[in-house]
């Protein structure tokens, strides 16, 4: 219980320490929220382009969207994209590699690489 007590008392002098620690976690949540719409968005668009070979340039899309958010849509967008891999698992048919290959288009994206790498010959310039 006294390990507990001390915790929360380093936290919170933490936290009072931080001159804008109110402002930091508003714009955080701000940006994470922003960074889901981008996810949403690019999600959006692949089921809209249904085009063949086109899903890790959305990933990297979304990704690289999101976390030019700053750190907010940069975590929005590694929970989304972790947890679509962890849930969809091996359901989707196309497997490990499959699953592998999306994820390395994500961390592409969010690290702030260029999605086009990804981009399929012959996709609508609309995307």
């Amino acid at each position: 219980m006294k390990f507990t007590t001390i915790i929360f008392l380093f936290s919170l002098i933490l936290c009072v320490k931080s001159q804008n620690w109110f402002t930091d976690s508003a714009r955080f949540i701000k940006e994470a929220g922003q960074g889901a719409g981008d996810m949403w968005r690019a999600y959006r668009d692949m089921r809209e382009a249904n085009y063949k070979n086109s899903d890790k340039y959305f990933h990297a899309r979304g990704n690289y969207d999101a976390a030019r958010r700053g750190p907010g849509g940069a975590w929005a967008a590694r929970v989304i994209s972790d947890g679509r891999e962890f849930f969809q698992g091996g359901s989707s048919g196309r497997g490990v590699e499959d699953s592998r290959a999306d994820q390395f288009a994500n961390r592409w994206g969010r690290s702030g690489k260029d999605p086009n790498f990804f981009r399929p010959p012959g996709l609508p310039s609309k995307y």
